[in-house]
């Protein structure tokens, strides 16, 4: 049996997640620890081989290899690990530490390459399209990112930066971006974007789900043209992948994920841009939740 399990570890900026999971997917352990990331870079190594040891202690098994996600990906010429907001990871041989810290190969993928992975072979993608061939993953949240499933397999491109929407062009009036471009997706339809959009019309600071709970009521006029600017522009970052990827099915996760309006109001904002007659991509709510993560990191190793 132990030669059948697959281990996953999720890493997160605040918590280390790890799964085992059986020839059937089904899961035999899981835990959290957190990554205390403040206590510098050892220190995460260290978290994440004690994560490992607890699910040792709790399944009676080894592990032969190990799915990691990672904010941020290895960056494929001087496989050192980039663009992630852990920052004391960025510049770091880290899938290397980690496979020497826990002495067996390490597989790794950005969160966002899981997250897809995972619900496009055991979450919703199995419910709506079981034969879809392209899946992309959608996270709108505190940031914006995305991730390529092809036949079941991650796509990490060249660079590894296959599925980086969120730092594609869409619009001059989403400022700056963090990056150092201007315009990104992520300036615009993430969670701080919308949020910071409200405050300028308002010089009031609200979270989003209480911006959308005024649209909503049809009590706010700024909250509602911020509604709208979200709708919008999802609709035109969507048409853009649509456009470039036609992938069967598009999954949409993160907290701002969450809005149903995306699925109605949004699909149809889709179809105005897509460069098409109709629109025939599935736009999806994920069905793992925050399992997705871990379940998708123990994909990359099944």
């Amino acid at each position: 049996m132990e030669n059948t399990l697959i281990w996953g570890i999720d890493l997160g900026g605040t918590k280390i997640e790890g799964a085992v999971l059986d020839a059937n997917k089904r899961v035999l352990a899981r835990l959290r620890l957190p990554t205390e990331s403040q206590l510098g870079y050892e220190h995460i190594i260290d978290q994440i081989a004690q994560v490992i040891a607890l699910l040792k202690k709790e399944t009676g098994a080894n592990p032969r290899r190990l799915g990691m996600g990672t904010p941020g990906t290895i960056d494929p010429p001087t496989q050192l690990l980039k663009n992630s907001n852990t920052l004391v990871l960025n510049g770091r041989p880290f899938r290397r530490d980690v496979s020497e810290a826990l002495g067996i190969p390490v597989v790794t993928a950005n969160d966002a390459n899981c997250f897809t992975v995972a619900e496009a072979r055991m979450g919703i993608v199995q419910e709506v399209a079981p034969d879809a061939k392209v899946v992309f993953g959608v996270i709108m949240g505190t940031g914006v990112g995305g991730g390529i499933v092809i036949n079941g397999e991650v796509l990490e491109g060249g660079q590894g930066i296959a599925g980086e929407w969120g730092h594609s062009f869409l619009d001059e009036s989403g400022g700056l971006c963090y990056c150092g471009n201007t315009g990104c997706v992520e300036t615009i339809i993430s969670g701080p974007a919308l949020e910071r959009y409200y405050e300028s019309l308002t010089a009031q600071h609200l979270r989003l789900p209480q911006i959308l709970e005024r649209h909503h009521q049809q009590s706010d006029p700024a909250a509602t043209q911020t509604f709208q600017r979200l709708i919008h522009f999802f609709g035109k970052g969507m048409a853009n992948i649509i456009n470039i990827l036609d992938p069967d099915v598009i999954v949409v996760g993160g907290g701002v994920g969450n809005t149903p309006q995306l699925y109605t109001e949004g699909v149809e904002a889709i179809r105005q841009f897509v460069f098409n007659t109709r629109l025939d991509t599935i736009i999806a709510a994920p069905r793992l939740g925050d399992s997705a993560g871990v379940f998708g990191a123990a994909l990359l190793v099944e």
